[in-house]
């Protein structure tokens, strides 16, 4: 029996590659509301998406983490 890696490893890539975009972007989403610098989390989490286990536990910690207080605007 003959296993073609060459189609294990177009398969892998493309599923990384897909999950880089998507990685990046819910960390973008949530790092909006948790932290002053979204961008940061956003390139934390794509690179993450490279192992797509750590990228998914990487975004459950920071959906954990507590918002940011809203910002009013009092002038009291």
């Amino acid at each position: 029996m003959s296993i073609n890696l060459t189609l294990f490893g177009e398969f892998l890539t493309f599923f990384i590659l897909f999950c880089i975009p998507i990685f990046a972007l819910i960390s973008y989403k949530i790092g909006k509301r948790k932290s002053t610098s979204p961008g940061v989390l956003a390139f934390v989490g794509g690179c993450l998406a490279l192992f797509p286990l750590f990228g998914l536990i990487y975004i459950a910690v920071l959906a954990l983490r507590k918002d940011l207080p809203e910002r009013g605007d009092y002038s009291h």
